[in-house]
């Protein structure tokens, strides 16, 4: 495969995955003005459990898949690409039923202790109901991420960067649609909203297999030839040792993606009963939903943009890593950091100079004094999941990734230890304590692993970082100025906050470039591809004007 076919199926895939990230972002906000603070906790509580099941019935399949195809292919073995994949879908069937059987018939379990057993805003069956509508989607979509693993696997993206799209697309589509018909056309009940809004999940992944099976169709006679015109004799393999190979490569992948997820699962489990033995029964689901549903989304922002710019450095890590050039592989790992220092610090910052009138701007006015709170403090752990993420992916990249799952476990076991003495005390703010205490203690074991096995020295990185802090404080200062400002000349309420949100993050945007263009920093950090592109835009600017 040529390096420029390559380059374009990277950029595919990488595209259609961030375009279906803002999609699964940017649709909370009109949810949050519909279902308002309790019906995300509702939502959550059917989501949480959704995205648990899903990582186990799915096993990480679409890496896995991806690989073994490479692999298989490379070899010229196409017969034993398409044993795996009818026997693997097979698989996906099975274990995406017993899921959704499984899921399904624990609901009311799951419910009872996820509501600490205590009479809140949501009752019971409002929990079972949407636990159980939001289960029927594990029946499709485990199918539907072998499928994706497999078109990869052939070098494919675009069938795998369509489907994440429509699906996303439809998902928030019916989402938005199924919940505005309930509430304001027929007057339904908040969880009947919430349960058709967890449906969604199933319909867009309906609509994303559709396009798989249509993309499948369309080049199965290709790929048919292939394994028709195959030289090689065909592995000896059996159906067993298949299995037991696409979990080697999936495995490590299944754990650290579970990491958000299972830390949101400690706080189902536990945050609501913590909440009512604090004294905090009234506000309890509130509280559940910002925690869980809307701050993490906003925060999720940040991360996601600097881990693209991180993990794309990976796999020349892995290089540099195998053939044992360790000055080079010192640069790459000091590149990947700068990175996420010099991107989420400030974006992390902002929205905590900004998070009363952020908050209010995205999900209304509905308790916004304490969304604001929580997301203050939790604004900085987007820098925790940035360099968790990162260093799990260097962690693989060096063959020590079962020190990632080590890491993911010790930062859990914390998680589950302090989350209801610190609710206890700081009430939701104390859940969030919690996450970041976990991630820190993942970070510090992380950190040295990668300082031991990578042979890694933390110095140029810290001199960065020490600059970064500076520049970011002159800015966080000057936007937190500008909202207090801004603030004595208007009104509290949304409009107030929107004006006061892009302004303030317009400001600090431009006072963060400023300095760090002027001071080389950016060069630094981004390249010099990034400052030229730049000076050559303000030259052409210039020259326009003067013409």
């Amino acid at each position: 495969m040529s390096d420029s076919k390559l380059l374009r199926g990277t950029f595919v895939l990488t595209l259609g995955t961030y375009v279906s990230r803002i999609l699964g972002m940017i649709y909370l906000f009109p949810f949050a003005i519909l279902v308002g603070t309790v019906g995300g906790a509702l939502f959550g509580y059917g989501y949480n459990q959704y995205a648990i099941y899903l990582s186990i019935a799915t096993a990480g399949m679409p890496m896995a898949v991806s690989k073994f195809v490479s692999k298989y292919n490379a070899l010229g073995d196409y017969y034993t690409s398409r044993r795996m994949y009818r026997a693997g879908m097979k698989l996906m069937l099975v274990t995406g039923i017993l899921a959704f059987l499984l899921l399904y018939s624990l609901a009311p379990v799951m419910s009872r202790i996820t509501l600490g057993g205590s009479d809140l805003n949501n009752s019971l069956e409002d929990v079972v109901m949407v636990m159980r509508m939001v289960s029927v989607a594990l029946i499709v979509v485990p199918m539907m991420s072998l499928m994706r693993g497999f078109f990869q696997g052939h070098q494919s993206m675009g069938p795998t960067a369509v489907s994440q799209v429509v699906e996303q697309l439809v998902r928030v589509v019916f989402l938005l649609a199924s919940t505005y018909i309930v509430i304001k056309v027929v007057h339904g009940s908040l969880a009947l909203a919430v349960g058709f809004a967890t449906m969604g999940a199933f319909v867009g992944a309906l609509a994303g297999l559709a396009v798989l099976i249509w993309y499948w169709k369309k080049r199965k006679p290709h790929l048919d030839k292939m394994v028709n015109e195959q030289t090689v004799t065909p592995t000896r393999i059996s159906t067993v040792s298949i299995f037991k190979e696409l979990l080697t490569y999936s495995l490590p992948y299944v754990f650290v993606s579970l990491a958000i997820p299972l830390y949101q699962y400690v706080d189902q489990f536990t945050f609501n009963r913590a909440m009512v033995a604090a004294g905090q029964k009234e506000i309890a689901e509130s509280m559940n939903g910002i925690v869980q549903s809307y701050v993490p989304k906003l925060v999720m922002i940040p991360v996601s943009l600097a881990t693209a710019f991180g993990l794309t450095l990976v796999p020349t890590i892995t290089r540099s890593f195998v053939n044992k050039d360790y000055n080079v592989l010192q640069k790459q790992i000091d590149q990947t950091y700068q990175t996420i220092m010099f991107l989420v610090l400030p974006a992390s910052v902002g929205l905590m100079a900004l998070a009363g009138p952020a908050y209010t701007f995205f999900f209304g006015t509905d308790a916004s004094d304490a969304g604001g709170n929580v997301l203050l403090y939790y604004a900085p752990v987007a820098l925790l999941f940035s360099f968790f993420t990162v260093n799990g992916a260097i962690l693989q990249g060096i063959n020590k990734q079962k020190y990632a799952v080590l890491s993911l476990l010790f930062g859990l076991i914390v998680k589950i230890v302090v989350n209801v003495p610190f609710i206890l005390m700081f009430h939701e703010i104390g859940s969030v304590l919690a996450t970041a205490l976990g991630y820190i203690v993942s970070l510090v074991y992380m950190f040295a692993l990668i300082q031991k096995h990578a042979k890694y020295n933390y110095s140029e990185f810290i001199k960065r970082s020490v600059l970064i802090l500076i520049f970011v404080a002159i800015m966080g200062i000057n936007v937190k100025i500008v909202s207090v400002v801004i603030g004595l000349f208007t009104t509290p309420g949304r409009f107030s906050a929107t004006v006061i949100t892009i302004i303030g993050a317009a400001v600090g945007g431009l006072i963060y470039f400023i300095i760090t263009y002027r001071s080389s920093l950016l060069e630094k950090v981004m390249g010099a591809r990034v400052t030229g592109a730049i000076e050559r835009k303000i030259l052409r600017r210039n020259k326009q004007r003067s013409a």
